[in-house]
């Protein structure tokens, strides 16, 4: 069970998608397997508003594989629905980055789907993890 925990997150960012014909399935729900790629999009652009893009942290030698996901489906998303991703984050990375997600529509008050994807900071060199570059998390600090 997905368990986003019981504090104020440190980053709350929303980011709205319409689901499209080829990702459902022949059911016309949205195919269980798209909501890790909506996930990614949510945060790539989360990691955007705060000010610096994935490119430029995979520039300056980082990369952020997944490590850990989890989903919990709550209701199918329909095609042609229009979704709002919200992006949280709790705390302040150190070598992990931890993002839960709940993915909304119009046509529900409570959450289609949870979710939570752990990402390890990783030099790009090496392959090994690494504390997160101080920019990124001074970045936080002002979003917060």
């Amino acid at each position: 069970m997905i368990r986003f925990p019981e504090k104020e997150p440190i980053i709350r960012y929303k980011h709205e998608l319409r689901s499209r014909y080829g990702e459902t399935d022949q059911m016309g729900y949205v195919y269980y397997g798209r909501y890790l790629e909506y996930f990614e999009v949510s945060r790539t652009e989360m990691i955007r508003s705060l000010g610096v893009s994935y490119s430029k942290l995979e520039e300056d030698g980082f990369m952020l594989p997944v490590v850990y996901s989890q989903i919990a489906y709550k209701s199918p998303v329909f095609y042609d629905e229009m979704m709002a991703i919200e992006v949280t984050v709790f705390e302040k990375p150190t070598v992990r980055l931890d993002t839960f997600y709940r993915v909304f529509t119009n046509r529900l008050d409570k959450p289609h789907v949870l979710g939570q994807v752990t990402l390890c900071f990783t030099d790009a060199d090496t392959r090994k993890p690494c504390r997160a570059p101080q920019y990124f998390n001074d970045l936080m600090d002002r979003k917060t």
